[in-house]
C-alpha cells in the first residue's frame, strides 16, 4: 500500500486492529485519533454497524484512514500477517500474560515495524477482548489509570496508545509551537539595554533606598534571564524603563534636578 505517513514510516505499519466494535461513535473515535497521531491503517472485525459516511462526519477529514480500513471476518485473519501482536486489557485475568505499559510497548512495536506489520487489538466495548483473543497477542498493553474508575473508552484507549507510537516515533524532543509574533531569542545586546533601562527606572523612584544596587539588579538579571525574552518582551521592559523615567522628567522636572538629571522628553522607549 502507498504510504500516507509524511513522519515515521514506521507508523504505516502500525494496523489497529477493531475486534467487533459495537458502537459506530466509538469506531469515528478511533479513526480520528489515528489521524491525529499520523496512523493510516485501520482493520475492522465484524462491526455491528459500518457507515462510512457517518464515521467521516464524525472524524472530518479522514476519508482516506476510512477508505483503506480492511474489513475482516475474523480476528486471526486482522492479525495473520503481523510480526508482533499486540493487546489491550483493562481487566485482570487468571492467566499470566505479558503486561508491559503503553510506553514499553510503543518503542518495542516500532522496533519490530522496521520488519513488518504490527497489529494493536482493541476488543469490544462491553467486555474488551476474550482470553482466546489474547492468545493471540504476544503481550497486552497497559494504560496506568485510577484503580476506582479504570475502564477507558475505546476511542480514548486508542488516542493514548496511538499518542504514545507518536511520541516514540517522533521523539520527545520535538520544538514546541512558536506564536507568530515571536521575534527570536533577546540578544545579549538587547538585554542589556533592558537592563540599563530597568536599573535606570528604579533608580528614579529612589526603589534602592536601603538596598544595594548591585545586589538587586543581580536578582532582576536572574529572574529576567530565567524568563528566556524574545527580542520583543525584552524591547517592552526596555520601554517600561525608559517610559517611567520619561514620565518623571515630564512631571516632576524638579525631582529629577535634585536628583542630578535632566529632563528628557526625547528619550527612546524602545522597540516593542
Amino acid at each position: 500500500m502507498e504510504s500516507m505517513n509524511h513522519g515515521d514510516p514506521r507508523l504505516d505499519r502500525i494496523v489497529i486492529v477493531l475486534h467487533e466494535p459495537q458502537n459506530l461513535v466509538n469506531v469515528a473515535g478511533v479513526v480520528r485519533a489515528m489521524k491525529n497521531m499520523g496512523l493510516s491503517r485501520l482493520r475492522v472485525v465484524r462491526p455491528a454497524e459500518w457507515d462510512a459516511w457517518r464515521i467521516t462526519g464524525i472524524a472530518h477529514r479522514a476519508d482516506d484512514v476510512v477508505e483503506r480500513t480492511e474489513h475482516m471476518d475474523t480476528l486471526e485473519d486482522a492479525v495473520a500477517d503481523a510480526v508482533l501482536v499486540v493487546g489491550t486489557s483493562a481487566r485482570p485475568r487468571t492467566a499470566q500474560r505479558n503486561y508491559r505499559y503503553a510506553r514499553d510497548w510503543a518503542h518495542r512495536m516500532l522496533a519490530r515495524a522496521e520488519e513488518g506489520p504490527v497489529a494493536l487489538v482493541f476488543g469490544r466495548e462491553d467486555r474488551g477482548l476474550s482470553n482466546e483473543a489474547l492468545d493471540l497477542c504476544d503481550g497486552v498493553a497497559i494504560i496506568p489509570t485510577n484503580p476506582d474508575y479504570s475502564s477507558l473508552n475505546l476511542a480514548q484507549a486508542c488516542l493514548l496508545l496511538s499518542y504514545e507510537l507518536f511520541l516514540a516515533a517522533q521523539g520527545e524532543d520535538r520544538p514546541l509551537p512558536r506564536g507568530r509574533r515571536s521575534t527570536g531569542p533577546a540578544s545579549r545586546e538587547r538585554m542589556e539595554t533592558m537592563f540599563g533601562a530597568l536599573e535606570g527606572a528604579l533608580t528614579r523612584v529612589d526603589f534602592f533606598k536601603a538596598r544595594t544596587p548591585e545586589s538587586v539588579m543581580r536578582t532582576f538579571r536572574t529572574l529576567l534571564s530565567r524568563a528566556d525574552p524574545d527580542q520583543q518582551e525584552a524591547g517592552l521592559v526596555q520601554a517600561l524603563g525608559f517610559e517611567v523615567q520619561n514620565y518623571l522628567d515630564r512631571h516632576l522636572p524638579a525631582h529629577s534636578a535634585e536628583d542630578g538629571g535632566e529632563p528628557n522628553p526625547e528619550r527612546p522607549v524602545g522597540e516593542t
